[in-house]
């Protein structure tokens, strides 16, 4: 964007250390709230992360103007071994009228390309430990001028200088502090993302958040890739029914009933009153021709009712009318 070639001139001049010597004047005289994520960073290190990454292999796309959306996806993109340009992903994320790109559609477009899109929590230190794992993160800042909304991405830190290396605009490395970065990054609501192959789990991720993020794959996915992301993340979490409820319907849609089958009844062991994992371990087992076996699960299903009733119901006529049939 324009205003970030305005800012990295400031920076190579000089005015940015001044700005971070404000801040963190600022920091001592106990102005801390102005800066909080920052203050939180000086006190120390994430754990296991190194006092400096620089990840010198990423790629760089230098942006045309307005267009650092589809720069700052292809750069992560890029980095996870996907062949693609910022042009080609200007159709699948550029939004002419608004002059950029939305976080919606920078998430849904990895996903399309095969990786797993997921957003960081609003933290400062899961960025470092992104990076120092191996991760560009991009981050969405906002440097309060019109049309001021940029798309970068961190590639590195040095702690100890308490600075975040960037490629950014037509920058290829670009350096800020840490507080001039919170600055622009805050007003963002701190929102950042990271991709990743389906058979791997970025070290900051939540269960809840880190299935969520699988769910919306599975929805453009191949059915085998998201086997590989959901059978991933069930080795790290072998009790999450979310994550056995879509390993399950990965399979069913590989036509692996028997073990379609096989997840759902973990997820019954975990979860015996799920409506939803009593009524597809029935559809499950009627597919593989268990008629009688389903019936039991699927009145089980009824009788705790819930939102789910009218499929339940269905499920239930569809088992009975083949019952009927068998005689």
């Amino acid at each position: 964007m324009v205003v970030l070639a305005a800012l990295n001139k400031l920076v190579s001049l000089g005015n940015a250390r001044a700005l971070a010597g404000v801040f963190v004047l600022a920091l001592a005289s106990g102005c801390a709230s102005w800066l909080p994520q920052t203050h939180e960073l000086r006190q120390a290190l994430p754990d296991g992360a190194p006092e400096s990454v620089e990840l010198t292999a990423v790629p760089f796309f230098p942006q045309d103007e307005y267009q650092c959306g589809p720069a700052a996806l292809a750069t992560v993109l890029a980095a996870n071994g996907v062949k693609i340009t910022p042009q080609e992903l200007v159709p699948e994320v550029y939004l002419p009228e608004r002059k950029g790109s939305l976080q919606v559609e920078m998430l849904a477009a990895a996903r399309r390309h095969g990786l797993v899109s997921y957003q960081l929590a609003p933290r400062y230190g899961d960025v470092l430990r992104e990076i120092a794992a191996g991760n560009p993160v991009v981050l969405l800042q906002n440097f309060g001028l019109r049309d001021g909304w940029h798309y970068a991405v961190a590639i590195g830190y040095d702690y100890d200088k308490g600075k975040l290396i960037l490629r950014s605009g037509e920058t290829e490395r670009s350096q800020l502090p840490f507080g001039v970065n919170e600055l622009v990054w805050s007003r963002s609501g701190y929102w950042a993302m990271v991709v990743s192959p389906p058979g791997r789990i970025v070290p900051t991720a939540q269960e809840e958040r880190w299935v969520s993020a699988l769910a919306a794959f599975e929805r453009v996915a191949d059915p085998g890739a998201a086997r590989t992301a959901y059978g991933a993340a069930l080795e790290r979490w072998p009790q999450s029914v979310p994550a056995l409820i879509g390993l399950a319907n990965a399979h069913h849609r590989l036509k692996e009933l028997p073990q379609a089958e096989a997840a759902l009844r973990r997820a019954e062991k975990v979860a015996p009153d799920s409506v939803i994992v009593l009524n597809n371990l029935a559809q499950t087992l009627s597919d593989q021709g268990k008629d009688a076996e389903a019936l039991p699960v699927i009145e089980r299903a009824a009788q705790l009712g819930g939102p789910f009733s009218g499929t339940v119901e269905q499920t239930r006529r569809e088992i009975l009318e083949k019952l009927r049939k068998k005689g």
